[in-house]
């Protein structure tokens, strides 16, 4: 069933580019570049070039993923959001790109008025990792680690999102993590797989091939439901954390100022991307949940997200990075 909706969204999308490309003759008539603004090799990183892919023989033009780490994602997002508005320029970046208005001291522009939202492309668990050679191989075993030795086990993060769900279940849990950032999910795992740090908060996208050899282990996964693909890893809720849970997403943007017409011809190509069968089944054995939202809807999405973490940030529960 999943593929031949799959194989009828591709057509519908295919139709649509099609329709669309006499009100839009001039895209693309170059290279597309998207922008990752963290490190390659992450789960953002392996996203949209699997998307990239799908994308060139979608629109018969070159599409390059081009890395732009800093900042939590802040300077990728700002070359974007100068770029010129004409599709040949767009970003896939995850949610903690809304999170770092309230994450950071000031960012130079806002992360939703300032972009043409194109679509919401992914959801995903997040997954609190531990290096395999770790005494402990669940969350019972963490906490009572990190309270018989307070203030001595690091935890890695990526961005705001990660940042978020590893101190939020540090704070449920009671216990005392010290957290080391990292530019991208690539860089902490090459720690996390050395033992350089023992934990990491991550997407299943970037985590699951070293759950595979053996690497890395899965003490919990962020979501409400266990995930597909780690059937035996238990939520936060089973690992005894009730309230706790959070989801990650990715999404493309665009810089302001794109033509509606050509914001519904490139959401057309990323259909058509994700609907390919090889794609697709490349992604979902990643752990993403390939349920795109359109402009209209991801800005719904994107305001819904906005207004949670806004009452995080008033209740305390964001830590402004210095």
């Amino acid at each position: 069933m999943a593929s031949t909706r799959r194989a009828a969204l591709g057509g519908m999308a295919a139709a649509a580019l099609a329709a669309q490309a006499g009100a839009q003759p001039s895209w693309p008539n170059r290279p597309v570049t998207i922008v990752v603004p963290y490190a390659p090799g992450g789960g953002t990183d392996i996203f949209a070039r699997a998307l990239a892919e799908g994308m060139r023989e979608a629109i018969g033009q070159t599409v390059v993923v081009e890395n732009r780490a800093g900042a939590n994602g802040v300077v990728g997002a700002e070359y974007v959001q100068r770029a010129p508005a004409d599709g040949h320029m767009l970003m896939v970046a995850t949610g903690a790109h809304v999170i770092n208005r309230y994450s950071m001291p000031s960012i130079p522009f806002d992360p939703v008025k300032d972009f043409t939202l194109v679509s919401m492309l992914s959801g995903f668990p997040l997954v609190l990792a531990a290096n395999a050679r770790l005494p402990f191989g669940d969350i019972a075993g963490l906490i009572a680690a990190a309270k018989a030795r307070p203030g001595t086990i690091t935890f890695s993060s990526t961005e705001a999102a990660t940042s978020y769900a590893g101190n939020s279940f540090a704070r449920q849990a009671g216990i005392s993590l010290i957290e080391v950032p990292y530019r991208g999910s690539g860089p902490q795992l090459n720690d996390l797989l050395a033992g350089h740090v023992p934990l990491g908060v991550t997407s299943t996208v970037a985590v699951l091939q070293h759950v595979a050899s053996g690497a890395v282990k899965v003490l919990a996964v962020t979501s409400t439901r266990r995930s597909a693909l780690l059937p035996q890893v238990p939520t936060m809720a089973e690992a005894g954390l009730a309230d706790y849970e959070y989801n990650g997403w990715y999404g493309m943007y665009g810089p302001p100022g794109l033509p509606a017409p050509l914001v519904q011809r490139i959401f057309a190509a990323v259909q058509a991307a994700l609907s390919r069968p090889a794609i697709g089944q490349r992604l979902q054995e990643l752990g993403a949940d390939l349920a795109t939202l359109g402009p209209a809807d991801f800005a719904g999405y994107l305001d819904r997200d906005n207004r949670r973490w806004a009452e995080a940030a008033a209740a305390g529960l964001i830590t402004t990075a210095n």
